[in-house]
């Protein structure tokens, strides 16, 4: 094997050991994140229970994903952001609202098609649309 395949192999490998490690920085002490991963965990039961298509597993996988992909962005951001000034700042309070602000709109996001997937899901078992 050639030097530059063990470097280049080296190289993906820390690169996700970092990631890794960056999953387990974002989700440890982030008390949001463990509302989404229950949340998750609901929206899994109820597409268990409620026998979901391919499709709609799809949708709700991704809408979940989105959130927890959001939330990490989010606490990405409030680290830099204590890392870069710790005292009261406008232009760093901003940027920490507008992180928020892009949770809450993957959060709604997800709710929707959450809704959307489960309503048109629990009127065919029930028979609503026949």
């Amino acid at each position: 094997m050639s030097k530059k395949r063990v470097t280049a192999e080296h190289s993906w490998s820390r690169k996700f050991r970092n990631a890794f490690r960056g999953v387990k920085l974002g989700v440890r002490g982030e008390s949001s994140f463990f509302v989404h991963f229950f949340v998750a965990a609901m929206v899994v039961a109820a597409a268990v229970a409620l026998s979901c298509n391919l499709v709609e597993w799809c949708l709700l996988v991704g809408a979940v994903a989105a959130v927890l992909v959001a939330e990490m962005f989010n606490s990405a951001l409030e680290r830099m952001a204590k890392a870069v000034d710790q005292r009261h700042n406008p232009q760093l309070r901003d940027a920490l609202d507008i992180g928020s602000a892009a949770v809450l709109l993957a959060t709604i996001g997800a709710a929707v098609i959450g809704a959307i997937v489960f309503i048109h899901r629990l009127g065919d078992v029930l028979e609503w649309w026949k």
